[in-house]
């Protein structure tokens, strides 16, 4: 009695094997994160800071992490792309070695991420008022993919850096990435010092 169970039990996973195996393969197609990119709409930075310049009412304007010891540092923050433009700020005040020392940290910055890196371009470009700011267009699996600096080689140095708060490859952040390069530039592009 007992092998007539056991008998019927093999016929049966045999059956369900041979049925099941007849269907063929479909993949999946591929997916991607559903992105929705914010209106470009802009107001000025306040009046607090040594600088001005047009950013995106969609995001967050906070203290960076630094704000103690650095007051002018600021983090733009995009929510809804969990995306970060961090600012760093200082007076030059005609220190020559001093400005030396902050394009060398700078370059430094930019130059780390070589280890991920598939390509860095860097170029020079002038603003729509005439200031120069050196760019920096990082491409692959990196933490920064955007970078740049601005100064007037006598009073002003700020340098600023993209960063996306997500694991997400780059591939499926592109989108994004673009979005947040035409912001960075927007922002570049409106950048005023204000000197007292």
């Amino acid at each position: 009695m007992k092998t007539k169970w056991i008998v019927g039990y093999l016929m049966m996973a045999a059956g369900c094997l041979i049925f099941s195996c007849s269907h063929e393969y479909q993949p999946k197609p591929k997916g991607y994160n559903r992105l929705i990119l914010p209106r470009e709409e802009y107001r000025p930075l306040p009046d607090s800071l040594p600088y001005s310049f047009e950013y995106s009412k969609h995001a967050k304007l906070l203290k960076d992490t630094s704000w103690i010891s650095e007051r002018h540092w600021v983090e733009i923050y995009y929510p809804t792309l969990k995306a970060n433009i961090h600012i760093t700020y200082k007076k030059v005040m005609g220190r020559e070695n001093l400005l030396k020392e902050l394009l060398n940290d700078a370059y430094n910055l930019t130059s780390k991420q070589q280890i991920k890196a598939n390509a860095i371009d860097e170029l020079i470009t002038k603003t729509p008022s005439g200031k120069t700011a050196v760019i920096a267009e990082i491409a692959g699996d990196v933490p920064s993919q955007f970078q740049f600096t601005m100064t007037d080689s006598t009073q002003n140095f700020l340098r600023g850096a993209l960063y996306f708060n997500t694991r997400v490859q780059n591939d499926s952040l592109a989108p994004a990435i673009d979005f947040m390069k035409k912001e960075t530039m927007h922002l570049i592009n409106t950048l005023q010092w204000k000197n007292k």
